[in-house]
């Protein structure tokens, strides 16, 4: 692997009592989880008086197809280490699809070996990757059914609906936004999903995914959207989030981001009473 395919994008820093460094992996192209992640920590931080810092390591994704998917997953190992080396906390594997792209339940192969990956280098840290993340959310919202918004073409977005599906979680209905390019999708206007998952078939869904990908921008959207929708609205960003304040013992006391991360959020058992 060439430095051009991974990069420090954070400096270590000193880390104190009330510091957690949080280590991401993230696609070459994606624009987007540098930006939201550390914007909803900054929250997070906001309240709690805990400090977060981020540390990256890219691998190559241009487009958002199989092949390309496929290539990066095997860089995984090599990216887990490069990041580990500035003594991590929680490492985040944020590409979505990449993971879903290997078939059924393989977050749990991808987060294994990510896990090896940094203990071999001397710097264990609890991992999390955004596919897992977004399943077992989903799960610990005690979700049954749901719809959501992708970014992608047709067939990833049919992948996405049957990876959650596998997983025992209904998907009620998705709409595919038809984009291919990362930097693209990096590109879509948050503000347009509000009206776009209003045309979702919602009836008697636990949850709302808006946003199945870590690439599309949906920050500002989350809160709106579940005010509107009255349903819990997740994202791809919000439920990697949420696993990362679990592996770090950290309760979520985020605002302005839907309940699941403002420390309010009630099962969907609990609210079909």
């Amino acid at each position: 692997m060439s430095l051009s395919d991974i990069t420090c994008e954070t400096a270590p820093e000193p880390k104190g009592a009330k510091t957690s460094r949080i280590g991401l992996i993230v696609p070459s192209s994606n624009t987007t989880m540098e930006t939201e992640l550390p914007e909803l920590f900054r929250r997070q931080s906001e309240v709690t008086g805990q400090r977060y810092t981020f540390h990256s390591a890219r691998a190559g994704l241009k487009n958002v197809n199989r092949e390309e998917l496929l290539a990066m997953v095997d860089k995984a190992g090599d990216c887990a280490r490069a990041v580990s080396d500035a003594a991590v906390d929680v490492i985040a594997y944020a590409c979505l699809v990449a993971v879903m792209a290997q078939g059924p339940n393989a977050h749990e192969i991808s987060e294994k070996v990510i896990a090896e990956a940094a203990e071999d280098n001397g710097h264990p840290a609890a991992v999390a990757s955004s596919a897992g993340a977004l399943v077992r959310t989903l799960q610990d919202m005690g979700a049954r059914r749901i719809a959501m918004v992708a970014p992608y073409k047709l067939p990833l977005t049919q992948m996405v609906r049957e990876y959650i599906e596998g997983a025992g979680i209904e998907v009620v209905d998705a709409i595919s936004l038809e984009v291919d390019d990362n930097l693209a999708v990096g590109a879509l206007d948050p503000q347009n999903l509000p009206e776009i998952a209003r045309g979702l078939k919602r009836d008697d869904v636990d949850a709302v995914i808006l946003s199945a990908c870590v690439q599309m921008p949906s920050l500002p959207a989350v809160q709106q959207a579940e005010d509107e929708l009255g349903v819990p609205v997740i994202t791809a960003a919000t439920a990697t989030t949420y696993e990362i304040l679990k592996a770090l013992g950290h309760k979520p006391a985020i605002t302005g981001a839907g309940g699941l991360l403002s420390g309010a959020h009630t099962t969907a058992a609990a609210r079909r009473g």
